[in-house]
């Protein structure tokens, strides 16, 4: 199989439940390009390794026992720091929340481990998402992985940035007015901003 840290969702998932790829080895690669570029680029302002390999064992585990595991089983994700992750502080990219640890996850964050993904770390953004460069953080600007010397677009700029990098295979945004579509652009990925339901 190529370079695992090439390929789509989707194609890290049938490669983990044909057991051509484990999930442990798979996200010991993303730590271990994050500890190669991450000085360059700054996407994440915090890292949760051992419970990221901890979660990775344990879909490795359920592929190896014929468990049934979930539609992002191992999948390395992301997450803008404005979304509560429990146990895992959530700054919104600001001195004043620098030490919040939430007690509980975002219900996106419950469906995200529902489904077996694996969160690998918080991503940079414009402080309290108002912004459009990722120029604007109490922990630093994030800069675009494929020329240093631009920006990666905000206020998502670190998601989009670290799966630009190859650091991680998906990342969670917000986006209230181009937020994830914006950093997408700058960053040449995908970032849609899903559409609320709507009935008559």
């Amino acid at each position: 199989m190529s370079d695992v840290l090439e390929l789509s969702a989707v194609e890290v998932v049938e490669g983990m439940k044909s057991q051509e790829i484990s999930a442990e080895e798979y996200v010991e690669k993303c730590f271990d390009r994050i500890e190669t570029v991450e000085k360059k680029i700054h996407a994440f302002i915090t890292l949760i390794r051992e419970s990221a390999l901890e979660k990775a064992r344990e879909v490795d585990s359920k592929i190896r026992r014929n468990q049934e595991v979930g539609s992002l089983a191992g999948v390395a994700v992301a997450v803008k720091d404005n979304i509560c992750t429990r146990g895992t502080r959530t700054t919104c990219a600001s001195r004043m929340l620098e030490n919040f640890i939430p007690p509980y996850d975002a219900t996106v964050i419950e469906r995200l481990r529902s489904q077996d993904a694996v969160v690998i770390g918080k991503a940079n953004m414009d402080e309290f998402a108002m912004g459009s460069s990722t120029e604007y953080s109490r922990f630093g600007p994030t800069l675009n992985p494929y020329s240093p010397n631009r920006v990666p677009g905000g206020s998502s700029g670190g998601s989009a940035a670290s799966v630009a990098a190859r650091e991680a295979t998906a990342a969670l945004g917000s986006d209230t007015g181009g937020s994830v579509r914006c950093p997408a652009s700058f960053c040449g990925v995908v970032g849609p901003k899903p559409m609320p339901l709507v009935m008559l």
